[in-house]
C-alpha cells in the first residue's frame, strides 16, 4: 500500500499585513491572484481556498464605529470569488479552486448552477466551501433586520446542501447524447426533476447545467461547533478547521470521523486540514523579527475589532485593556471561534491587549514562527500522529511567504516521503484521493437485480 501523504491548501484572502516589505495586493489585483495560483500549483498544492464575506467588516462592530473604523481594515474589499475562480480556471491546470459561498444569504439553484459551471470550465477542479454566515452585518445587505440565529442557520444549511446536491443530479452523466441519427439531443429517461419542498426552500429543477465533471464539486466545511461538526460529518469532503494544540486536533479528527458512519459514510471519505498561520525565516531570529513587525502594525483600536465581533453585545472598550478578558455573553457570530478566543485568553492568562494582538494575527488558528525545516517537523508530527490529513496554510501576506513555503518546505516534505512529487489525477477529487460521486438514481438502478 502506498505511503499516506498529506494534502495542502493555500488559504487566499486580502492581505492583512500589507505594510510588510514585499507585500503585494491580492484583494483586487487579478494578476497577483494568477501569480499566487501558479506558485501554489508549482508547489503541487491540492487547492486554493478563497475565503469570502458578503459585508464590509469590521467597520461597525465597535459602538460609535463608522467610516473612520475602516482606516486600517485591509480586508474590507475583495473580488467576488466565484467570478475569480472562473477566471483562474484557464490560467491553471491542476490545482483545485475552492470558494466560500454562504447558505444563509443565497439560494440553492444559483449556487448549484455556478459551481457546476466552474467545474466544467476547470475540467473538474471546483469546490464549494459551504458556510453559514458568521458576519452579523451581512443580514442588512439582504433585506433582513437581524442575523439569523446560529442553530437555524445550520438547519437551513442542511436543507440547502440537499437541494444543491439534488440539482447536481438533475442529469445523469450520459443524459446528453447528441444523436445525429435520431435527432435526439437528450435522453429524457436520464433527466430528473427535483421537486423539493422543505421548510426553507421550494425548488422544482432540473438544473440547466449538465452534471458536474466530478459528479459533485468538492464540498468543504469550516465549522467546528457542535452543529458544524455534524454538518461536516454528513456533507463534507474537506474540513478547514482551527485547532491550536496537538491534543485538540487529535480529538477533533477522531470526533468528526467517528460521526460519519451514521450517515453511511466511511471516515476515509473526508480530509481534515487544520490551519497554520505561518511566519518563516532563514533563521529563527529572522522569523521572530518578521512576526514582531506584524504584531506591531495595528493600532489597539484596530486590533480590538477582531475581538469585539466575538463578544456578543458586550462593548470590550469599556474594560481595562491591560486587565483580563471578562466573561462574554454567547455570540451569534462564530460560536466555535469565540470559544477558541476565550480558551486562549484563559489558558495563557492574557490581558485584553495581549489577546487582541495575538488573535488579530492568528485569526484563531495555530501560529508557527520559525525556519522551514522546523515547520516541516511540526507538520510531520501532527500528520503522523492522527491529528489531520494535511494543512491549510495561511500566509500573513503575499506573495513572499507562499513562495518561501514552496521553495523550502515542500522539498523537505517530499524528501521525507510525506508529500507528492506530481499530481496523481486530473480532477480535484482524484488528487485528494476521494471517490467520484455517482449519480444517486443511476447508482440505485444499477444495484437493482434485472
Amino acid at each position: 500500500m502506498p505511503k499516506r501523504q498529506m494534502k495542502l491548501t493555500a488559504f487566499c484572502h486580502p492581505p492583512g499585513h500589507w505594510l510588510m516589505p514585499g507585500a503585494k495586493p491580492t484583494d483586487m489585483d487579478f494578476e497577483e491572484c494568477v501569480h499566487m495560483a501558479r506558485v501554489a500549483e508549482r508547489g503541487l498544492f491540492d487547492m486554493l481556498f478563497f475565503q469570502d464575506s458578503a459585508a464590509v467588516a469590521p467597520a461597525f462592530y465597535l459602538p460609535g464605529g463608522g467610516a473612520e473604523a475602516l482606516a486600517e481594515a485591509a480586508r474590507c474589499v475583495r473580488l467576488e470569488p466565484l467570478t475569480l475562480l472562473a477566471a483562474l480556471a484557464p490560467m491553471t491546470k491542476h490545482i483545485g479552486l475552492i470558494a466560500t459561498v454562504t447558505t444563509t444569504y443565497n439560494d440553492p439553484f444559483n449556487v448549484a448552477r455556478k459551481f457546476a459551471t466552474i467545474d466544467h470550465i476547470s475540467k473538474g477542479r471546483a469546490g464549494w466551501n459551504l458556510v453559514t454566515s458568521q458576519n452579523v452585518d451581512e443580514a442588512q445587505n439582504f433585506s433582513q433586520n437581524e442575523h439569523m440565529a446560529h442553530d437555524l442557520r445550520y438547519e437551513r444549511a442542511q436543507e440547502f446542501y440537499d437541494v444543491v446536491t439534488g440539482l447536481w443530479d438533475s442529469w445523469e452523466d450520459d443524459a446528453i447524447i447528441r444523436d445525429h441519427d435520431t435527432g435526439k439531443y437528450i435522453d429524457p429517461k436520464k433527466v430528473h426533476v427535483l421537486n423539493h419542498e422543505g421548510k426553507h426552500f421550494k425548488v422544482r429543477g432540473p438544473l440547466n447545467v449538465a452534471r458536474p465533471i466530478q459528479g459533485n464539486p468538492i464540498i468543504a466545511q469550516a465549522g467546528s461547533s457542535e452543529p458544524g461538526r455534524e454538518l461536516a460529518a454528513r456533507t463534507a469532503d474537506v474540513v478547514f478547521t482551527a485547532q491550536v494544540s496537538l491534543e485538540e486536533a487529535q480529538a477533533f479528527y477522531s470526533d468528526v470521523r467517528g460521526r460519519m458512519p451514521k450517515y453511511g459514510r466511511s471516515p476515509d471519505d473526508i480530509r481534515i486540514m487544520p490551519g497554520i498561520r505561518y511566519v518563516l525565516g532563514h533563521t529563527e531570529s529572522e522569523a521572530k523579527e518578521r512576526y514582531d513587525m506584524m504584531l506591531g502594525e495595528a493600532s489597539i483600536e484596530g486590533m480590538l475589532k477582531s475581538v469585539q465581533r466575538l463578544c456578543g453585545d458586550l462593548d470590550i472598550r469599556k474594560y481595562d485593556i491591560d486587565g483580563p478578558l471578562p466573561d462574554l455573553p454567547p455570540s451569534n457570530a462564530a460560536k466555535a471561534r469565540q470559544k477558541m478566543m476565550i480558551d486562549l485568553a484563559r489558558r495563557e492568562n492574557l490581558s485584553i491587549r495581549e489577546l487582541a494582538r495575538r488573535f488579530t494575527f492568528s485569526l484563531g488558528h495555530m501560529v508557527f514562527v520559525g525556519t522551514p525545516k522546523r515547520l516541516a517537523d511540526f507538520m510531520e508530527d501532527w500528520f503522523t500522529r492522527d491529528a489531520c490529513d494535511g494543512f491549510t496554510m495561511l500566509s500573513p501576506y503575499f506573495p513572499e511567504p507562499l513562495e518561501m513555503f514552496v521553495e523550502n518546505v515542500v522539498p523537505e516534505l517530499q524528501r521525507r516521503g510525506l508529500f507528492r512529487t506530481a499530481y496523481e489525477g486530473r480532477t480535484l477529487r482524484e488528487n485528494l484521493g476521494l471517490k467520484f460521486k455517482p449519480h444517486r438514481v443511476a447508482a440505485q438502478r444499477e444495484t437493482v437485480p434485472a
